[in-house]
């Protein structure tokens, strides 16, 4: 990181809008703090959601697997 790239201030872009995240008032830099944090639990609650999918996944695969040992019951 150059010299200027570190003293340059903090940006929000929201909704197409940069605004100075240093000028902002305290009430509204919560917000953008809250928003931050909502969008990680987003992004922690999708991977899980993807690594529930791929181990349902597995089980649907085994289960067809051992069910082919199983004579099913007639239609």
């Amino acid at each position: 990181m150059t010299d200027s790239a570190a003293q340059q201030p903090p940006v929000l872009t929201f909704e197409g809008k940069r605004y100075d995240l240093n000028a902002l008032p305290d009430d509204l830099k919560e917000l953008v703090r809250g928003m931050q944090v909502a969008d990680a639990q987003l992004r922690m609650h999708e991977d899980t959601l993807r690594v529930l999918a791929v181990g349902r996944q597995s089980m649907a695969m085994q289960l067809n697997e051992r069910l082919k040992e199983v004579t099913p019951l007639p239609d």
